[in-house]
């Protein structure tokens, strides 16, 4: 039994089949199957179940899989214990980033390239999903660290948040648009979008969660019409007349300058945030705590109003 074989059993159960596994594994399918037979040979039983079209646990697929984990937790220990002795950092970190989440306040892609110039032999892998299911992420050890828009008011139990942005929501809509009254107005009152057509960031989303819960609060739902992940192509769909876009106040104007007009939402004011987020007893490897160490020296951490 050689330990990079249970490593490839377990990839296999993580990406849920063969095709997957292998390409998160560099390898070729069939070279893979050859291993994980291998594997089952020399153990006498049938680890996966390859009978349907999604490749299942045996029995005793499910009675190697924690100690199959536990070789591979041991193993990667042993390495961590030697390059904390030589100073290199090694491994994988998984870093959740919601769509738009920093606009030009933070420049994801040269951090990274910097952090991977001091630690070259670490990779970092990064992914971009609703909020919503990157805290969920998070809590289950899926990911490692993230940047979203906080979902609920009060952070779930379990998360660790350094808020990074914190500003109010606005409408953003074209000139003409009854909305925007006098030409000196620069605020309207929620009550106001009450029956406008909305176009929004997806639920799952920190501003589509605060802009839901200001509207119920206000007595009414909002009628959202069209849905786009960045805030840049909101600022499109309402510069091009289809509705009145909400995002945090800032976003599109300089792409989109002359084309648009801002007013900020006031009675009640609703505040956009992105926060960097992490599990509160810490990242498990030294690799994961050396990059939220990174990542909160980099990032401002902004006082929630």
């Amino acid at each position: 039994m050689e330990l990079r074989q249970l490593r490839y059993f377990v990839a296999v159960v993580d990406e849920g089949g063969f095709t997957r596994a292998a390409a998160r594994l560099h390898l070729a399918q069939p070279g893979l199957s050859a291993q994980i037979r291998q594997l089952e040979q020399e153990l006498g039983q049938p680890l996966l179940d390859r009978s349907h079209r999604s490749v299942t646990l045996t029995e005793t697929g499910r009675a190697v899989l924690p100690y199959a984990r536990a070789a591979l937790a041991a193993a990667d220990a042993v390495r961590q214990t030697v390059d904390a002795y030589t100073g290199l950092l090694r491994g994988r970190v998984s870093l959740g980033l919601v769509s738009g989440a920093t606009g030009n306040a933070f420049d994801i892609a040269s951090f990274l390239a910097d952090f991977h110039d001091a630690h070259p032999a670490l990779e970092v892998a990064l992914t971009e999903d609703t909020s919503e299911r990157m805290q969920a992420a998070l809590l289950a050890g899926e990911l490692d660290i993230a940047l979203l828009g906080p979902t609920d008011e009060v952070p779930p139990a379990g998360l660790s948040l350094q808020t990074v942005i914190d500003a109010p929501l606005a409408v953003a809509v074209a000139p003409g648009d009854p909305l925007l009254g006098p030409a000196d107005r620069t605020s309207i009152p929620l009550a106001e979008l009450r029956d406008r057509a909305l176009i929004c960031l997806p639920r799952g989303t920190g501003v589509r969660a605060a802009l839901e819960r200001a509207c119920v609060q206000a007595g009414f739902r909002p009628r959202v019409t069209f849905e786009a992940a960045a805030p840049h192509v909101l600022a499109q769909l309402a510069a091009r007349g289809l509705g009145v876009a909400v995002l945090p106040a800032g976003e599109g104007r300089t792409a989109f300058d002359g084309q648009l007009r801002t007013l900020t939402i006031t009675r009640p004011g609703i505040r956009a945030r992105i926060a960097l987020a992490w599990r509160s007893t810490g990242p498990a490897s030294p690799a994961a705590r050396a990059l939220l160490d990174a990542l909160r020296g980099a990032l401002p951490a902004v006082p929630v109003r």
